[in-house]
């Protein structure tokens, strides 16, 4: 049986990514997350999916937007590799 990450495991999945250190992820950060959790797409769907999930538009993607793009779209439907289960 297969369980969903925890908001621990996803908030360490964000912050590996963020190799800025700044709380944001930019394009290439967030490709890094989307990687991590198993979704690959060509760079237009990463675009796409990256503008949608910047909601107040600064060109980068806080955690808050972050958590609100997987949950209201579905993007994150199983576990993270190495997540407790």
């Amino acid at each position: 049986m297969t369980t969903r990450p925890t908001e621990d495991d996803l908030l360490a999945v964000f912050r590996r990514a963020d190799l800025g250190g700044d709380d944001r992820l930019d394009l290439m950060e967030f490709t890094l997350v989307l990687e991590s959790l198993g979704l690959s797409w060509t760079r237009a769907e990463t675009q796409d999916r990256f503008e949608q999930a910047d909601t107040n538009r600064d060109g980068f993607i806080s955690y808050r937007e972050f958590r609100a793009a997987l949950d209201v779209r579905g993007w994150a439907s199983g576990p993270l590799p190495g997540a407790r289960s």
